[in-house]
């Protein structure tokens, strides 16, 4: 992967954003098939015509070799991956582009980078990927500050040796997704974790967000898969324990996950790792009523069968998908081993789903390969991953494409549920009307992770507002029902307030203490987790 295949404001490659013919005929489709109405098909402003202000800070000669100050490094760090942050990139508004680009090669410039900047009252900010679509690597709260730096760990990659006893691996923060899949398949070993951004994310960024991956049940979060993590702080290294598990006290590792940058710059982690799936065993239950759909996921997950997909899509979400031809919401079931066969657990799961009010037309399929990208659950495989290119394309015809997510228990999803599809309907209607798509990521015994999309063109001066006013509708929702602000897209700057309301005010000031004591500068990804004050 180059810097320079990548689209510099919006996601992915740049070779996949698709010529102004195809992007007029997505828009006239979302006509058709939402009944939005989508504007003129419009170009984004290249990234050689971008102005920038000039930056505020100067390089020291100590770290000239691995920090930039270029035009195309700082617009190319600017921003992560939300709607807004894709609007403004799209139209060429760089305002708040980062002083300058760090890429340490090793610990010791980082620690050089954290000392500078601390004695110079500058903001550094961990990059990742750059996939963060909650203003995760944007700095907003750097008023206080002589400028601010975007740190990117891509030279901190390297993945290995395995130990094939223990089925661990030492891997960098910085490899992406791909490359750790490469590497560990020429062992026949797997780590499992695939989000939606796994192209175009890292481990590190995985760590630091809480990332949800592949599995539907069990082992749904990064959480499970990690084994010990280490971090540099301005004040220091953190390592936690490399053991299979331990009951000293609270654990440190879950105090990392999940730190978003506020604590430290995560270097590398030794991951769980296992052999890559052989046997496979799926198949496709149709419901005419979602209720019975979402009453067979719950079934199932209390059942502990643990399928690797149990992913509920409502029939708005399947069609628009490409997963059904006709309306009906699908249950895209899925149980995958690398030792033994899996009919019989799959089997189960079809008696319940079935006893529920399903159908499975085309019956359970069986395989000791990988998946046949022509079913149903194939398809959607496929559409998960080109989603995000979708919600870039869209904008350019003025369209808004967004997502957001969710964790609550069954008992309280279809009073939540009902509320919030009529205050968004309210919304969107009051805008030209719009559609809000439902379908399930993960379910757990007492609870499902529903993950909703709503797609609605207003008028394009209007359109932040408009995001705005239904993406913080949606987020008071989900407090006054007791859900909580997200499941796997982190807080970031854009969900602190409802974070904040979701935790215990005593715990919030023990969380500002421990930052405190390992970034006394508060340099470290000031607006994250807590406020700045």
């Amino acid at each position: 992967m180059t810097r320079e295949e990548k689209n510099h404001w919006g996601w992915g490659w740049q070779d996949h954003f698709g010529d102004p013919d195809q992007r007029r005929a997505l828009g006239e489709m979302a006509r058709a098939m939402l009944s939005v109405e989508p504007g003129p098909v419009r170009e984004p402003v290249a990234i050689d015509d971008v102005e920038l202000p000039p930056s505020k800070i100067a390089i020291v000669d100590s770290m000239k070799d691995w920090i930039s100050d270029g035009d195309t490094d700082r617009i190319r760090h600017t921003y992560g991956r939300s709607f807004p942050e894709i609007w403004r990139g799209f139209h060429g508004k760089f305002d708040g582009a980062p002083d300058l680009v760090a890429r340490p090669r090793n610990e010791q410039d980082l620690c050089e980078l954290m000392d500078w900047a601390a004695t110079e009252s500058i903001a550094i900010v961990p990059y990742g990927g750059g996939t963060s679509v909650v203003g995760g690597v944007t700095a907003e709260s750097v008023d206080r500050f002589a400028g601010w730096i975007s740190v990117d760990l891509g030279n901190f990659d390297e993945i290995g040796p395995v130990d094939p006893v223990n089925r661990t691996v030492r891997i960098g923060a910085g490899a992406f997704g791909p490359a750790i899949e490469e590497t560990l398949g020429a062992q026949g070993l797997t780590l499992r974790h695939f989000p939606q951004s796994f192209e175009f994310s890292t481990l590190g960024g995985w760590l630091a967000t809480r990332a949800g991956g592949h599995f539907a049940t069990n082992y749904t979060r990064i959480d499970h898969l990690v084994e010990s993590i280490r971090l540099i702080s301005p004040s220091g290294p953190w390592s936690t324990p490399q053991m299979p598990s331990t009951g000293a006290g609270p654990d440190p590792k879950q105090l990392v996950l999940g730190s978003e940058g506020i604590l430290g710059f995560i270097t590398s982690a030794v991951m769980r790792v296992r052999p890559r799936p052989v046997y496979r065993s799926k198949a496709d239950v149709h419901f005419d009523d979602l209720s019975d759909a979402i009453d067979a996921c719950r079934h199932i997950a209390q059942a502990h069968l643990f399928p690797a997909n149990c992913r509920l899509l409502d029939r708005h979400e399947a069609v628009l998908n490409g997963v059904v031809t006709s309306p009906t919401n699908i249950l895209l079931l899925g149980f995958e081993s690398a030792d033994k066969p899996v009919t019989t657990l799959l089997e189960q799961a079809l008696e319940i789903a079935t006893d529920c009010g399903g159908t499975c037309p085309k019956g359970p399929r069986h395989r000791d390969s990988s998946a046949d990208d022509k079913d149903a659950a194939g398809r959607w495989k496929s559409a998960f991953f080109e989603a995000p290119y979708l919600q870039s394309r869209l904008a350019s015809v003025g369209v808004i494409a967004d997502t957001f997510e969710t964790c609550i228990g069954w008992s309280e999803f279809s009073d939540f549920y009902t509320d919030l599809k009529q205050t968004l309907t309210a919304k969107m209607d009051a805008v030209g009307g719009g559609h809000l798509t439902l379908r399930f990521t993960h379910v757990y015994p007492d609870g499902p992770a529903p993950y909703f999309t709503f797609v609605v063109a207003p008028d394009r001066d209007e359109i932040l507002d408009v995001w705005r006013d239904i993406r913080f509708s949606a987020a008071d929702v989900i407090a006054r029902h007791g859900a909580t602000i997200t499941h796997h897209h982190a807080v970031g700057r854009l969900h602190r307030p409802w974070y904040e309301a979701e935790r215990s005010p005593l715990f919030l000031e023990a969380l500002r203490g421990i930052k405190e004591r390992v970034d006394p500068e508060k340099i470290l990804n000031p607006g994250v987790l807590i406020a700045d004050r």
